[in-house]
């Protein structure tokens, strides 16, 4: 699920922030580090990049000869979030169709539940859509929280998002 990463990235700094102290440098590097990183959102390595934990190490900076703008290589501390095939997740329910649920878990939008991945589920056509289970009166409903397994992942490059999906076949699973 979540993921401490180390991470090497080339930084540019434009010659207008250039300054004679070495403090100013240091913070437009972090700027540029934070907004790089935040222009990123995911890859299909890592997952989706959340937060940036600590800034290692910044090397030698080597000055672009047209520009005039230094390239420094920086080593950075970051956590990132990833869900795993065979992973048991808890995400919350937000749509409900005849035939699945989307869930949400974490910064991931995009987990579909199938009706057949859940044993024992009946949909139920009410003003409030929602999943019964016969036997045990526990409700599918919208707003839920439920444990589930990864069944599988699929990157989507172009949103630089992922999509899952998952079931609730094992034991332990089902609505918290």
């Amino acid at each position: 699920m979540f993921l401490k990463v180390q991470l090497n990235w080339n930084v540019v700094i434009s010659a207008e922030n250039l300054d004679i102290k070495g403090l100013m440098l240091q913070k437009a590097i972090l700027v540029r580090v934070l907004d790089d990183f935040s222009a990123k959102k995911a890859t299909k390595d890592l997952g989706y990049l959340l937060a940036v934990t600590s800034l290692d190490k910044i090397g030698e900076g080597k000055v672009r000869e047209h520009t005039g703008d230094v390239l420094f290589p920086v080593n950075f501390t970051c956590l990132s979030f990833k869900v795993f095939r065979g992973e048991v997740i808890e995400g919350v329910v937000h749509k409900i169709l005849k035939h699945g649920v989307f869930l949400r878990c974490g910064p991931i939008e995009n987990l579909y539940l199938s009706n057949q991945k859940m044993n024992d589920y009946q949909y139920q056509i009410a003003e409030n859509p929602c999943f019964l289970n016969v036997k045990t009166g526990s409700r599918i409903e919208k707003d839920v929280t439920l444990r589930c397994v990864v069944i599988g992942v699929k990157y989507m490059e172009a949103q630089k998002e992922f999509q899952a999906v998952v079931g609730l076949e094992g034991h332990y699973l089902g609505p918290v």
